[in-house]
């Protein structure tokens, strides 16, 4: 291992991580040096209405998880999905390299393509013939924070496909509001 190294965590229980040495993040490491997976989904019952998400993180090297979520009582689909991955990096206390697993297009592209576009336009988008205000505003800059700290890969997973997490994370979202039911 190089003798500069960068500092992650490990997942030790359920809800404990310790610190861990690895290696520089220099280059295209990214899709070869991924730490952590985490796998998120959110949903809504209404679209606005009741809304939950829930997220899985796994540590790579030691196979530990811990899995979290959340409701709120007037929400959106889509904000739901950007919380379900504000709420999963934020976890995180140290920079990692996290690869994101979710079904949302609208997560995985504005993550990929439109926020870089988004933030030189000072967080307008370009809607006919003029800049609106980006929508979820909040949310999105939330994440940002989050895609600042960490090296994040996004990867799109088809919804009730049967992937095991990307089903664990429906049901953790939905158990989340159905409190508001």
């Amino acid at each position: 291992m190089p003798s500069s190294l960068r500092i992650c965590l490990k997942l030790v229980s359920s809800t404990a991580f310790q610190v861990t040495k690895i290696r520089p993040l220099t280059g295209d490491v990214l899709s070869e040096e991924i730490e952590v997976h985490l796998f998120t989904d959110g949903g809504c019952s209404g679209n606005p209405g009741p809304g939950g998400w829930g997220f899985i993180l796994r540590h790579l090297a030691s196979g530990k998880e811990i899995e979290q979520s959340g409701a709120m009582p007037m929400t959106t689909n889509n904000q739901m999905e950007l919380e379900a991955v504000i709420q999963g990096l934020t976890t995180l206390k140290r920079p990692c390299r996290v690869e994101v697993f979710t079904d949302s297009v609208y997560v995985g592209k504005g993550m990929s393509e439109w926020m870089p576009k988004w933030k030189s336009n000072g967080w307008k988008r370009k809607e006919g013939g003029s800049f609106k205000e980006v929508k979820n505003i909040d949310f999105w800059k939330r994440l940002d924070e989050q895609l600042q700290r960490h090296q994040v890969k996004y990867t799109r997973v088809a919804g009730h496909s049967g992937h095991a997490e990307n089903d664990r994370v429906d049901g953790l979202a939905v158990a989340a509001y159905q409190k508001y039911l």
